[in-house]
């Protein structure tokens, strides 16, 4: 498939249902509203495509943006075309999920999300957590910095109460991330996210709720998820 076949394929997929969902947790036009399910046939029939992600991202499109993510080659992309990404997300979904997700898998992750946790840009530093995060469910206990880590997570600790609202939440997924898929700082995770309290962040008035640190962790290790990271960040 080609850019135009997909755009086609994707306004057809739309509905208004999932376009005024989209719209109340903070999508901007122009958009089809693409239930992620339904766009993943699309993702079928492509797989990997490098070239046709970086167009389809390009179109500003949130669907065809989101799309780019779960198409995306990590391995082929530049910091040139990570930084672009994460500088044109249109929202929260696009820098969060298709922009952490790829660069987490590319082999500038840690450089990338070191260099965006520290912008003051909102949806930038959320790339940068988010990338960190899935950085951490991926990747071998081994090939982790935890001095690192535990930087970043007493940075959490002295900031996420007075950071930008959506970077407090993406603060909060980190943490949720070493506690669950860090065994050996499992245990400091949760004193921090014990000591933190409870995360306040407005989900744009959706009954979407910050998950508690500790319980998400808890059941995290419950399920054993520390001892087998995953196969891809993407999902």
């Amino acid at each position: 498939m080609n850019a135009k076949e997909v755009m086609v394929s994707l306004e057809k997929m739309g509905t208004a249902q999932t376009k005024k969902t989209h719209l109340n947790h903070g999508a901007v036009e122009p958009f089809f509203g693409v239930k992620v399910g339904d766009m993943k046939t699309i993702v079928k029939k492509i797989k990997k495509n490098h070239e046709l992600a970086l167009e389809l991202y390009s179109t500003g499109n949130s669907d065809a943006m989101y799309l780019a993510g779960l198409i995306s080659d990590p391995s082929k992309m530049t910091k040139k075309d990570l930084q672009n990404w994460a500088e044109n997300a249109s929202w929260h979904m696009i820098s969060e999920y298709s922009v952490a997700w790829t660069t987490a898998e590319s082999p500038f992750a840690l450089e990338m999300a070191q260099k965006w946790i520290k912008s003051k840009d909102e949806k930038i530093a959320c790339a940068g957590w988010n990338t960190y995060s899935s950085y951490l469910s991926i990747t071998e206990d081994s090939l982790l910095d935890k001095n690192d880590i535990k930087a970043l997570i007493d940075l959490v600790a002295k900031n996420i109460h007075t950071s930008p609202n959506r970077v407090r939440y993406c603060m909060n997924s980190f943490l949720i991330a070493v506690g669950g898929y860090v065994p050996s700082l499992t245990t400091h995770a949760i004193k921090v996210a014990e000591k933190i309290g409870g995360v306040t962040v407005d989900m744009g008035g959706t009954s979407c709720q910050v998950p508690s640190a500790v319980t998400y962790i808890e059941k995290m290790v419950a399920r054993g998820m520390g001892q087998k990271k995953r196969k891809t960040a993407k999902c």
